[in-house]
């Protein structure tokens, strides 16, 4: 059932504020890991697994939360879980600030993961329930709150920079600032749920959405394209989350000589670059109606950025362009040709499995990346140790990028584009 009367424009943009605000903290939370990983291994003698593994388990409940958080939103409202998931992402933060040892420290970034998820669900409601109907501009709601949330990831990569003070004192202070911008996200979304109130109760929003449940029979409708771009997703996700958010600041640090605060800086360009790239690249593929070849030509600058860093001493700006760009145009792309790929009716299940597999691949990659530099004993003394990494991110970048040639040649020429976008079976892309 659709309101009658739809909130206020300014009560609507408020509410995508305080949502942005909320996620602004969630993602500065979990990026904050790569800037503190060389500290934490001199201080705390953490190996390089031991690292990784504080990300992976980030990744890993949401192989199976991730597909029910839609259904906890839809049971309980967007409002109350963006509330509940803040404040289980903020008591994560918490734990992982001021944990004596590493596995409280796990547990800690554990109920982080576990919230964070279902609150981007949630927030992706948020969007939903004050702009929808003809002439909405959800799309500009959605791409605010991704672009606000990268801001904090930038955020998080600058931290060394605009908070040397903190890290000079060691490991702790700049958790303590993470969990500083997890309690502003709490806030926030408490501040939501309170604006919430009296557009729900006057019956303003919509009440009867219903997200797709998740049905396993479902993936025999889905067409061989989907399935290519599936393992497309799982490994450019793995290897870019994995590289950029675990191990690039440290691996900068070691193998490129550059201090804490610099190596978090140029890290932090590839965010930055998203923030205004990934709208504007979107609006470039639906302008043009086609998507694989620029699927294809994002997913080629991930390993050619991770060879040049592996296998040459050029500066560092060009690699990190060129990520930027991979970073800014891949997800652009992705959602957009997954909706003409496959039906309307099932959709969320094809997005869903996404999500899934996504999860599954960035902590595995973690977690592999992470027993690859131990073994080889990867330090700034042995620089040389950090090449498993970098060939194992490399082989799995190249097959992304076989991957979604595959995907250009059979399912995303242009006849192909132009009869799937005309098919009555099919959502409209975008």
């Amino acid at each position: 059932m659709s309101a009658a009367v739809a909130p206020s424009a300014a009560r609507a943009w408020l509410v995508i504020l305080l949502v942005a605000v909320s996620g602004y903290g969630n993602y500065y939370c979990y990026d904050a890991i790569g800037p503190v990983a060389d500290l934490l291994q001199q201080q705390r003698g953490f190996s390089d697994a031991q690292i990784g593994l504080l990300n992976a388990i980030y990744s890993l409940p949401n192989v199976v939360m991730v597909l029910v958080g839609g259904l906890l939103v839809d049971r309980f409202g967007a409002p109350l879980m963006t509330l509940a998931t803040a404040t289980l992402c903020l008591v994560g933060a918490l734990l992982t600030a001021f944990s004596p040892d590493f596995y409280g420290m796990a547990a800690g970034r554990l109920l982080f993961g576990i919230g964070a998820e279902t609150m981007g669900i949630a927030s992706l409601a948020a969007a939903a329930d004050y702009f929808h109907g003809p002439g909405s501009r959800v799309a500009l709601a959605m791409a605010s709150l991704l672009a606000i949330g990268r801001l904090g990831s930038y955020s998080a990569d600058m931290s060394p920079t605009w908070f040397a003070g903190a890290y000079a004192q060691g490991w702790q202070p700049p958790l303590v600032i993470a969990a500083v911008m997890a309690a502003t996200s709490c806030l926030a979304a408490a501040l939501y749920w309170w604006a919430d109130r009296g557009p729900r109760r006057a019956g303003q929003l919509p009440t009867s959405q219903r997200a797709e449940a998740f049905v396993w029979r479902d993936l025999l409708h889905f067409g061989r394209a989907y399935w290519v771009m599936l393992l497309l997703c799982v490994l450019w996700y793995a290897v870019i989350l994995a590289f950029r958010s675990t191990f690039s600041i440290k691996y900068f640090q070691h193998v490129h000589e550059l201090d804490l605060a610099t190596a978090g800086e140029m890290n932090s360009y590839v965010f930055l670059a998203a923030v205004v790239a990934t709208p504007a690249f979107g609006w470039l593929c639906d302008r043009q109606g086609r998507y694989a070849p620029f699927l294809a030509f994002g997913a080629l600058l991930l390993p050619l950025a991770l060879a040049i860093l592996a296998l040459t001493h050029w500066n560092l700006w060009i690699t990190t362009v060129l990520i930027g760009v991979s970073y800014s145009l891949v997800p652009a792309v992705m959602w957009p040709l997954a909706s003409r790929l496959v039906s309307a009716q099932r959709l969320g299940t094809a997005i869903g499995l996404m999500w899934v597999v996504q999860n599954a691949g960035v902590g595995g990659a973690n977690l592999v990346a992470g027993w690859l530099n131990d073994r080889a004993g990867a330090s700034a003394a042995n620089p040389a140790g950090y090449d498993g990494m970098m060939l194992f991110f490399g082989t799995a970048s190249t097959l992304g990028l076989a991957c979604a040639l595959a995907l250009w040649w059979t399912a995303g020429r242009r006849h192909h584009e132009l009869r799937a976008a005309t098919s009555p079976g099919h959502a409209a892309a975008g």
